[in-house]
């Protein structure tokens, strides 16, 4: 019979082993096809995208995304990178048609507000998308069941590259699984800017 010291080891082992097992399910796995490092992006040129005030700054916590993933067991980060990017595409193409209609469900009321705002006052053609080079998540926080995700993209217009941040909002009682652009900014988070 084991003494209660190898018993209680064991024990821990096996509780280490089980939130080891949870990190790695929810945070995902390097697959080595990982994009390789893009160079720092010159500055946004003048004539691109709006940009509305960012979302007041709430608390962020380092386990956003765990939080998400409790609060929605459905909810899968690489999943929703892929959604974001669709989006991302979706929006500044809309934006640069002028095709209000595409851009209005997809953004909140001020978003919304800055876009057209941008569109009305147009005087030469917007610069189209090129390519989606990379885009990842920089920032996350769940309120209450309001989850909030906060994505850098890197992107090359026919003006050059630039990096927009956006911020996506979801509340995790509604049945519609879209996320809703509550605010953008071409600058990354200081802890996040390259260093």
């Amino acid at each position: 019979m084991p003494d209660s010291q190898t018993l209680g080891l064991v024990i821990a082992g096996m509780v280490a082993a089980i939130i080891c097992f949870r990190l790695y399910w929810v945070l995902g796995r390097r697959t080595e096809q990982e994009p390789p490092p893009q160079p720092v992006p010159v500055p946004r040129p003048a004539a691109s995208l709006p940009q509305p005030q960012p979302a007041q700054e709430s608390s962020r916590s380092p386990s956003g995304l765990l939080d998400i993933q409790l609060a929605d067991r459905s909810f899968d980060a690489p999943k929703f990178l892929v959604g974001a990017r669709q989006a991302y595409a979706h929006i500044v193409n809309a934006f640069v048609q002028g095709n209000r209609e595409e851009l209005r469900p997809l953004l909140s009321p001020d978003v919304f507000a800055a876009f057209d705002a941008g569109i009305k006052a147009r005087t030469e053609p917007s610069a189209p998308l090129v390519k989606l080079h990379d885009a990842r998540i920089t920032g996350s926080a769940l309120h209450g069941r309001q989850a909030e995700i906060t994505v850098a993209f890197n992107a090359e217009f026919t003006t050059g590259t630039v990096v927009d941040v956006w911020t996506f909002e979801r509340n995790l009682n509604s049945s519609d699984p879209n996320w809703t652009l509550v605010a953008t900014s071409g600058d990354l988070p200081e802890n996040d800017l390259p260093g």
